[in-house]
């Protein structure tokens, strides 16, 4: 606080500004120049920080980091407590706040119950956002995740199994979820393991394979166990390479290339032709018979 000086000198001294005769009256110094109180209150009275008046001469004066405030208005922004002779902390905005108002505007707050998280306590961080430990919970089933591995959709965490559960796709064979990798055949998801050739159980991800009746084969077991047989031929007729297209009658199957006249060898896929026994002709050699 400001004292007053109070002249005693028997010699003639003026304040500085107005020229005023202060020998034993009251005064104040600026720059160490006596000014009387009415030249101060005027024109050197530095102003409050919070009130934004001038600090008069007879007003007690506090200062902090070339800021300054009347006693009674230096105290804390948030809880109005009077500072003047307390601990207090400054803010990089400016404002001054007491040592437990300090604490709480300085320390983050939980996402799920909004309430200070304050310094020592157990907390959660992720993606720059943080939790009490207690209320970083799985969004489906409200358990505490704690250290346990968790996944996010959204905004929103979910333990593995919930998410599994809620998210995951499941294996159209074994019907449990594919927590990672799997492949999708006809829009429907399976583990890789699960999508096996249904004789030799040769994974089939990433090689040829061909279905029947629901069931998968590779290619080996689909021509040895399932494939019918070309009546011309006699080998499997598998619907790979050339033997893509296939002739059909009654009950019998013919490689397209294989379904030839049995006198001429002409071609007659697409053309009319004569059943002879277990021999096919083309109507011409028909007739010769």
């Amino acid at each position: 606080p400001r004292s007053y000086l109070s002249s005693t000198m028997t010699e003639r001294f003026n304040c500085f500004y107005c020229r005023e005769n202060l020998q034993g009256k009251k005064h104040a110094k600026k720059d160490d120049k006596p000014v009387c109180v009415r030249c101060f209150d005027k024109l050197c009275a530095d102003t409050c920080a919070e009130c934004r008046k001038p600090i008069s001469a007879d007003a007690k004066e506090l200062t902090h980091k070339n800021r300054h405030w009347h006693e009674g208005c230096f105290r804390c922004a948030k809880c109005y407590k009077p500072l003047a002779n307390e601990p207090f902390a400054a803010k990089d905005d400016g404002k001054i706040m007491c040592g437990k108002c300090g604490d709480r505007d300085g320390s983050p707050r939980c996402q799920g119950c909004y309430k200070v998280i304050t310094p020592g306590s157990k907390n959660v961080e992720y993606k720059h956002k943080v939790w009490h430990e207690e209320c970083f919970i799985c969004f489906e089933c409200k358990q505490p995740i704690h250290t346990q591995s968790f996944l996010t959709k959204g905004d929103e965490m979910y333990c593995t199994a919930c998410h599994e559960k809620k998210f995951a796709k499941h294996c159209a064979r074994c019907k449990e979820a594919i927590t990672s990798g799997g492949i999708t055949y006809q829009d429907q998801p399976w583990h890789s393991e699960c999508f096996v050739c249904n004789t030799c159980k040769k994974p089939l991800a990433g090689a040829r394979f061909t279905a029947h009746e629901d069931q998968f084969y590779c290619v080996n077991c689909y021509k040895a166990d399932v494939a019918k047989k070309c009546s011309g031929c006699q080998n499997p007729i598998t619907g790979f390479g050339r033997g893509t297209n296939v002739v059909n009658y009654e009950d019998k199957t013919w490689h397209e290339y294989c379904f030839n006249c049995k006198k001429c060898s002409l071609s007659i896929a697409h053309k009319r032709f004569v059943i002879n026994g277990n021999d096919i002709y083309c109507p011409d050699c028909a007739k010769k018979l």
